[in-house]
């Protein structure tokens, strides 16, 4: 079993920056998906970035690339910096592991693993 403990949400003013971090307790298995997903109410839990574990590779939602950046930090820990926030960036934020891989990095329903989810709000 793994645990995911999140830690970084808050408020914060639009343009300003926000750093979340997610510290597994198990080192993450070489190429296997951590990654960031979003929900507000009245809407579906929606991917916002993933890092295959040892590999660097990244991918990221529309909506945030070139203001969000995913990183892993260490073995264990995994971290979102947000850049230039948005009110529409305000949510739940939670991260997400996965044992096994697949394309569809995105899809909330293929991850085994959540953390508690950590709120982030953006005032404009």
């Amino acid at each position: 079993q793994v645990h995911l403990v999140e830690s970084g949400g808050g408020s914060v003013q639009a343009g300003g920056s926000l750093a979340l971090s997610c510290v597994a307790s198990v080192s993450l298995v070489y190429n296997k998906p951590m990654a960031w997903f979003r929900q507000i109410p009245g809407k579906e839990r929606e991917g916002v970035a993933v890092t295959y574990a040892g590999t660097g590779i990244k991918y990221y939602a529309d909506s945030v690339k070139g203001r969000f950046t995913i990183s892993q930090d260490n073995a264990n820990t995994v971290s979102l910096q947000m850049n230039s926030l948005k009110p529409e960036d305000s949510a739940m934020y939670y991260c997400a592991y996965r044992s096994s891989y697949s394309t569809s990095w995105a899809s909330a329903a293929d991850y085994n693993y959540w953390g508690q989810g950590t709120q982030v709000t953006v005032s404009s």
